[in-house]
């Protein structure tokens, strides 16, 4: 238990604001899971659905500074990448 005034004001922000970034942090790795499960099960509407469905999740977490851009735009990144090799292995088939 803090002490200090400034420390327990602290800890009431700090608790604001995990009640705020929560929801949107729990949506936006579901998301990222679902999509990662689309891909593997590879089915290409589905999973282009799924990736865009979490792409836009990753963004409104970065707009709302819940994720730091640079790591939203790497998560974004990564996601693609696995998609766009879903899509070639399936072409090749």
């Amino acid at each position: 238990m803090p002490a200090a005034k400034l420390a327990k004001k602290a800890q009431r922000s700090s608790a604001r604001k995990r009640n705020y970034n929560k929801p949107v942090q729990s949506l936006t790795k579901t998301n990222i899971t679902k999509a990662r499960v689309a891909i593997a099960n590879g089915d290409v509407e589905s999973a282009r659905e799924a990736v865009k469905a979490a792409t836009r999740s990753i963004d409104v977490a970065a707009q709302k500074n819940v994720l730091h851009s640079n790591n939203a735009a790497r998560r974004k990144s990564r996601l693609m990448k696995l998609f766009n090799q879903m899509k070639e292995t399936v072409a090749a088939k």
